[in-house]
């Protein structure tokens, strides 16, 4: 919490040091009334000396409605000056939390962004957006009123035991006796609740994780009828929540219940000994007589320092709470960002596109089965020794099983991952030496899995060169074969795609993002199958495409379908992370290895297919 304090507090200390100051004017200024018709009943109604603590005596009239008038007065004074600083105090308390909040909130996002890929494979959505939301609006919460109302306990107690020792010791210290076992209650508390906190938290994140899935898979539920399921699924993560909930809360309304009688017993203490002082006079022959008007006083401030006293329990409860999201929030600030642009990186200028993997290797650290969705692999080597080269302008087919590693062998290239041993160059520059965004300003990527976000086409098609021109987003949509389709919708290029672009079918989600890799204009294509979702018709016209594309620009295309690639300038086959072939189409299938195998089961080559390469396709 210090460091919530000092990181984001210290910035906009104007604003609390404002409220602070319009809390402290608001609670001291509630304070005398009371006082004031303490002091009125004996001075004023029946007779006495008027007097105020603080009040110099000149201020104060000589006659009886004088007097009158000006408790009424003060007292009035009192409550519209603690109107008036709430208000200030409300104002500034909110922009100091709120702030503080946005702060966080955007600070944790640009966090998440900057982090590697390998993160986001290791981490639950759910538990991310928990961080984000929930966890964000807990510190605020603390902030916004937990904090602020500690400040105005603090004042209360302080002001309200002040002018009660000013007023009468003895009896003050009945008021004030219970003070210390209040205070050691709350230490055992807030040690026992630390871990019940963190545990609710915990199960937040894992309860928003499994919504997130069920609601983002819910096409695979229904079509397997498995509601439920996944209704059994959500049941078993909100029980858990349910369990964790009800421990912390039955400590709560333990804790909560003893300090409210404990406060009470100090209401009880001074009312029964002010009483018994106003009967029968000092107990014990101890302390000074005591006056109705001091008895009232006494009463109406012993009130009011018995409800800020049984708050304590909700700004403790406030403060575990915000203290367990704190821990998951500058836990997620604190996690490294490996892949990054060094200190020293270059940006690249007119990039040639000429493209060297010199005995690259990759593994997945602790993320099991990363193969391109192979399972059960550990952490096994996904890339080993890798070497291949591509010149500006050439097209080069990258192909294989399954699980081969084809696909994080490209993502090598964009550093969404950082090569383990040797190293990829782009036109000389290892990619690690270069500056993160010119990298990927200069390579465009067209993934197997394609996400549009919710907003309209032509959003989703300048995305990443926001502020182009209709003209230019037009002529790329043409240039992925997607413009003819786009103006038969009924909004044309400002339809919206809905969220991940459900609105559209997988054909038009796709060259949806080959258009919006056209528009990036990039020296170097990266295709991850980008045609698997089209039909042989639409697949056609957007190679065609891809090849007056790719004329004059180096390109890697991964193809399931390798009539993709035939014409490539080269093809490597990769198998288990390594290339165990390279060549043309021709001079592949002259090896009659494993591609001329791959192409035999799509091609329906019955001769190849019978022999020793049909039933290796068939182990793979």
């Amino acid at each position: 919490m210090r460091r919530l304090a000092r990181t984001y507090g210290t910035p906009r200390k104007e604003w609390f040091v404002v409220g602070l100051l319009g809390n402290l004017v608001a609670q001291f200024a509630s304070l005398a009334p009371p006082v004031v018709l303490g002091a009125a009943i004996d001075g004023v109604l029946r007779g006495g000396t008027f007097s105020l603590p603080l009040v110099p005596a000149g201020w104060i009239p000589t006659g009886t409605d004088g007097q009158f008038l000006f408790a009424v007065g003060v007292i009035g004074g009192a409550f519209v000056l603690t109107a008036l600083a709430t208000w200030v105090y409300g104002v500034a308390a909110n922009e100091f939390a709120h702030g503080v909040m946005h702060d966080v909130r955007v600070d944790c996002f640009e966090k998440m962004q900057a982090l590697d890929m390998a993160f986001f494979d290791d981490k639950q959505t759910g538990e991310v957006m928990s961080i984000l939301s929930s966890d964000t609006e807990n510190l605020e919460m603390f902030l916004d009123n937990a904090l602020t109302n500690s400040v105005r306990l603090g004042a209360m107690v302080l002001g309200i035991a002040g002018i009660l020792l000013y007023l009468n010791p003895v009896l003050a210290a009945v008021t004030l006796i219970i003070v210390p076992g209040m205070l050691v209650f709350t230490v055992w508390f807030m040690r026992v609740a630390e871990p019940r906190y963190a545990r609710r938290r915990a199960s937040v994140g894992n309860l928003n994780t499994r919504l997130e899935n069920a609601i983002s898979g819910v096409e695979l539920t229904k079509t397997t009828a498995s509601e439920p399921y996944e209704t059994g699924r959500v049941r078993d993560a909100s029980y858990r929540l349910f369990e964790d909930t009800m421990s912390m809360l039955r400590l709560a309304y333990f804790y909560r219940p003893g300090m409210e009688l404990l406060a009470g017993v100090a209401f009880v203490a001074t009312f029964g000994v002010g009483g018994y002082w106003l009967v029968y006079g000092p107990p014990l022959g101890v302390g000074r007589e005591l006056e109705i008007g001091t008895f009232v006083t006494f009463v109406f401030l012993t009130q009011r320092f018995v409800t800020p006293l049984a708050e304590v329990s909700n700004i403790v409860d406030q403060y575990e709470n915000a203290k367990a999201s704190s821990e998951r929030v500058f836990g997620l600030m604190d996690i490294p960002a490996r892949v990054r642009s060094s200190e020293d990186a270059v940006d690249l200028t007119d990039p040639e596109g000429r493209v060297v993997y010199d005995d690259v290797s990759f593994a997945y650290d602790g993320i099991p089965g990363r193969a391109d969705g192979a399972e059960g692999r550990g952490e096994e080597t996904v890339v080993r020794d890798v070497s291949t080269r591509a010149e500006p302008g050439e097209t080069v087919g990258v192909v294989g099983p399954t699980g081969a590693g084809k696909s994080t062998l490209l993502k090598l290239l964009l550093r969404l991952y950082d090569v383990d041993e040797g190293a990829i160059t782009l036109d000389g520059h290892d990619v690690r030496d270069v500056s993160i965004e010119s990298l990927r300003d200069a390579v465009g990527y067209v993934g197997q899995d394609t996400f549009l976000f919710d907003g309209t086409i032509a959003e989703n098609i300048e995305y990443g060169r926001f502020g182009a021109s209709d003209e230019a987003v037009r002529e790329a949509a043409r240039a992925a074969e997607a413009h003819e389709f786009i103006t038969q919708l009924p909004d044309g290029y400002e339809t919206r795609v809905g969220e991940r672009g459900v609105k559209l079918s997988g054909g038009q989600r796709q060259r949806i993002a080959i258009a919006r890799v056209v528009l990036q204009d990039p020296a170097v294509l990266v295709l991850d199958e980008a045609t698997s979702a089209v039909d042989t018709k639409t697949e056609y016209l957007i190679q065609k495409s891809l090849d007056a594309l790719s004329e004059d620009r180096t390109a890697f295309v991964i193809a399931h379908r390798l009539s993709t690639v035939k014409d490539a300038d080269g093809i490597v086959v990769l198998d288990d992370g390594e290339i165990v072939e390279r060549g043309t189409h021709e001079e592949l299938l002259d090896q009659d290895g494993l591609y001329a195998g791959l192409w035999a089961v799509q091609a329906g080559d019955a001769e190849r297919l019978s022999g020793e390469f049909g039933s290796q396709i068939a182990q793979d």
